[in-house]
């Protein structure tokens, strides 16, 4: 009996790029062992077989894009008719011919290398991108990773081999958006060096942010709430959310606020039509917060967090990051925000400029609270003082509008009954 594979439920992305085949034409599997390596601009994972067999046939290649229900393998159930495991593999695909080469822009020439397309190189968006900004035909590149994939490295040793990197000479090719490319530099000549691999969660969400911060005009506003009576009452919760096994910190606090605040200036709870034209006003409210992870920064989203109160808020909070710290979050976790907090916490700082999480227009960051002396019209008081620093997309919000978003923000920390409306 033949059963077919498909791709399960992966969120919303679709034609996903297949960057490995696990399997070879022949090969026993078993439940949930994975078949395929899928990789978006967001996140790497492995596709888990549905069923166990022998693999009779093998429906995509990499480099195929492939969404939910796509037709992954087929398998031979009870083994029968099975093709046998030295039987040799489908043959390649016919190479397609080679694109003939645009023609060059007026104001740049366009880069002289690049690479040839899924269809016959082996490696992942992000290589790709790295590749083409350093000019790397990565046709002439051998990987050294699982199944002869390219990896960074394989990359930055090609680049080292060039007599002249392309872009040492004043005339060099300039990079994507017309931006000058980084010269190359052999640091080896100066002292010893090591060459660290980057984690995963890096190279993949590195091309996101850049992407963001080229195409979004960044501004950030910088204000200071008083946070001396709300943080009274945040440690009266936590003292009693310790015996029930969870934590209540200022950040479930600015989330409830935050919602609120993006209730009275919907602007910032909104995105930019893909026309340029209009602005897609959003009637749901899921709040991303950045999670410091061993792999690097991740994403959570508390969903629906207007339906929500602060002791929800608080328990889904640690469960996220946990999972986040624990390699766990699913695709469906990091997905749907409208709004982003990047909280710096503890660890210091008095503000900075968040990278707006595109296709949100705003980001909101907390850095460390101090105690500051604070003039009451009679006298310098002590109070407590939350430094916010909101970056916006200039497009979709002005200066005007930023400063009453965080002016109504910090009222709402300032006064913590009316978060309770």
């Amino acid at each position: 009996m033949t059963v077919e594979v498909k791709v399960p439920d992966i969120g919303d992305f679709t034609n996903v790029p297949v960057v490995t085949v696990l399997v070879s034409v022949g090969d026993t599997i078993a439940v949930e062992d994975p078949i395929v390596e899928l990789e978006s601009d967001k996140a790497t994972m492995e596709v888990p077989s549905s069923a166990a067999g022998v693999v009779k046939e093998i429906k995509v290649s990499e480099g195929d894009k492939v969404s939910e229900g796509s037709l992954i393998l087929v398998l031979e159930a009870d083994g029968a008719g099975a093709a046998p495991k030295d039987a040799p593999k489908e043959a390649p695909k016919a190479e397609a011919p080679a694109a003939a080469p645009a023609p060059a822009a007026t104001t740049a020439p366009a880069p002289a290398k690049t690479d040839a397309g899924f269809g016959k190189i082996h490696a992942s968006p992000s290589v790709r991108a790295y590749a083409r900004r350093v000019e790397i035909d990565l046709a002439q590149v051998n990987g050294s990773g699982r199944k002869g994939r390219i990896l960074r490295e394989d990359v930055e040793k090609a680049l080292k081999a060039q007599t002249v990197p392309a872009a040492a000479s004043g005339g060099a090719a300039q990079g994507g958006m017309g931006i000058p490319p980084i010269p190359v530099v052999d640091f080896s000549k100066f002292g010893p060096i090591e060459e660290i691999e980057m984690p995963r969660i890096k190279k993949i969400s590195g091309p996101a942010l850049h992407r963001s911060w080229l195409n979004i005009p960044h501004v950030t506003h910088n204000d200071e709430a008083d946070i001396t009576e709300l943080d009274k009452y945040r440690k009266e919760m936590d003292t009693m959310a310790k015996d029930n096994g969870y934590r209540v910190t200022l950040l479930s606090f600015v989330i409830k606020a935050s919602v609120s605040a993006l209730k009275e200036h919907w602007e910032f709870n909104s995105s930019i039509h893909p026309d340029g034209d209009k602005l897609i006003k959003k009637e749901f409210y899921n709040i991303g917060f950045a999670a410091d992870t061993p792999n690097g920064l991740m994403v959570p989203v508390i969903k629906d967090a207007d339906r929500k109160g602060l002791v929800e808020i608080s328990k889904e909070l640690m469960e996220l990051s946990k999972a986040a710290r624990e390699g766990n979050l699913k695709s469906k976790d990091m997905q749907g925000a409208t709004f982003t907090i990047s909280s710096l916490g503890g660890i210091g700082g008095t503000s900075f400029t968040p990278i707006v999480n595109a296709p949100e227009v705003a980001i909101l960051g907390l850095t460390r609270s101090k105690m500051a002396p604070v003039w009451n019209g009679e006298e310098f008081v002590p109070r407590l003082m939350q430094p916010l620093s909101l970056s916006y997309d200039h497009r979709a919000v002005d200066g005007a509008l930023a400063a009453r978003f965080c002016v109504t923000l910090k009222t709402l920390l300032g006064d913590m009954r009316k978060l309770m409306w």
